[in-house]
């Protein structure tokens, strides 16, 4: 291992591999805390050319990857596995928006571009880049794409798969894939990007993008709504489809308890509401005309009202009134930490299925630890809800998680039922990897198989994960 590091020190500097201990402690865990890995070391290529020389060296002496991004992910995709024989490929250092193009309505990002540097070069250029996450301001386009990131603006424009025009990938052997094609329509052949988005580094590792742009919105409305029950909001949903008078970017469903959560831990927040209510909506609709959207907003609103569908509503009138109601949704993931355990569900059910869900998934998990708190909240939008549960008030921390398999089980069993996805935009990475087989076809598993055999035949790319 050492002759290795030497020979890629060779490729990008003695200081863009980091070896001691301390230093590679931010590589090797993940916020929530869940994975803690070791490492031969991290190295930091700062090209595409260089990304390929490292892993033509790993690929002859057969050493293994880990492709890092922002490190930010939620199922340890990004973490190497404890035994400490992996290399981390940190991509942070492959930042360059290396073009904009208005006219074509794209932009071409290397993987290591935060998200939020992509918005802002998307705005500078008077356009919108709508995938948007919590994390956005240390998540990576490359990650992103590696783990086809859905967001808060899927209902409106799609996940990351649906935004991207083109790819450039280094392949296990290091050969480099060059598709970072603008165009709309091409069909010659095989629609190879779509192996590499969301397939987690198993398969290449993505050095650049094309990806989609549109018009920047002239005006947007942002609405927190209280709402009776999951039932109102679907209802809700399919109404402001038809009739909120511009694009509906945002339709996020939350439950009273996340609401006060986030309220009794997040710094600067309050209510926007003047009584409390089981359920709530924050709702976004974007306009490419200034004139009249919060007008049409306020008179769906006025009718919504009216049927019951709605019982309380206030509507942004400034900027900081729209962040405070956006943080409300943005820190619901990192509040919960401050209640004690908390074992995550990453699910998607077909829309009609929503409150279902909710509500049996709800009996299942109180049924099995008594005194759980159920904290359904996410894009109800697109069918996908974070089903999180945090430990009873005052119970053991430790009990509770070791119950995570058992929870799961249950939870998963009824997304089954339902035709839906125990996984809808997280990825698989490790922490889901053992479930995949009691999900998946098995042909379906069996040609994941072979595509991994056949582009990456050694096994070098991220090793245990995703299969």
């Amino acid at each position: 291992m050492s002759a290795i590091l030497d020979e890629m020190a060779g490729v990008i500097g003695a200081r863009n591999i980091v070896a001691e201990a301390d230093a590679m402690v931010p590589y090797l865990k993940e916020w929530r805390d869940l994975f803690r890995g070791r490492a031969q070391a991290v190295v930091r290529p700062a090209s595409t050319a260089e990304v390929s020389a490292l892993v033509r060296l790993a690929a002859q002496a057969g050493a293994t990857l880990v492709p890092q991004g922002g490190n930010t992910g939620l199922v340890g995709g990004q973490i190497p596995i404890a035994e400490g024989r992996e290399i981390i490929l940190s991509l942070q250092r492959l930042d360059r928006v290396r073009a904009v193009d208005a006219d074509s309505d794209t932009m071409t990002l290397e993987a290591g571009v935060t998200l939020l540097r992509a918005q802002e070069a998307a705005e500078g250029a008077g356009r919108l880049f709508p995938l948007s996450l919590a994390s956005e301001g240390s998540c990576t386009v490359g990650g992103n794409l590696s783990t086809n990131a859905g967001g808060t603006a899927v209902i409106a424009y799609g996940n990351a798969r649906e935004l991207c025009m083109g790819l450039e990938v280094v392949l296990a052997d290091g050969r480099i894939w060059n598709g970072l094609r603008q165009l709309r329509k091409d069909n010659t052949g095989y629609d190879l990007k779509n192996l590499f988005i969301g397939a987690e580094g198993t398969l290449g590792i993505i050095t650049a993008a094309v990806m989609k742009l549109f018009p920047l919105p002239a005006a947007r409305a942002t609405a927190f709504l209280a709402v009776p029950s999951p039932e109102a909001a679907l209802a809700l949903l399919g109404r402001a489809k038809a009739r909120a008078g511009g694009t509906l970017m945002t339709f996020e469903l939350m439950s009273r308890l996340c609401v006060e959560f986030v309220l009794r831990h997040g710094a600067g927040t309050r209510d926007p509401l003047s009584s409390p209510s089981p359920w709530y909506v924050l709702m976004e609709v974007s306009s490419q005309s200034a004139a009249g959207l919060d007008e049409a907003v306020e008179a769906f609103l006025g009718d919504a009202l009216e049927e019951g569908l709605v019982t309380d509503a206030a509507l942004a009138g400034s900027l900081g009134q729209r962040a405070d109601f956006w943080k409300l949704r943005e820190l619901l993931s990192e509040v919960q930490s401050h209640e004690g355990g908390s074992i995550k569900h990453d699910v998607s059910v077909p829309l009609h299925a929503v409150p279902a869900f909710i509500a049996r998934a709800s009996d299942a998990v109180t049924a099995l630890v008594p005194g759980c708190r159920p904290l359904p909240f996410g894009h109800m939008g697109d069918g996908n809800i974070h089903f999180n549960v945090s430990q009873p008030v005052g119970a053991d921390k430790a009990g509770f998680i070791a119950r995570w398999a058992e929870m799961n089980e249950a939870v998963h069993a009824i997304v089954a039922e339902m035709h839906g996805s125990i996984s809808a935009e997280h990825g698989i990475g490790r922490l889901k990897r053992d479930l995949l087989p009691g999900v998946k076809d098995p042909v379906e598993l069996a040609l994941m198989k072979t595509l991994k055999a056949t582009l990456d035949p050694q096994g070098i790319l991220n090793p245990g994960a995703v299969l």
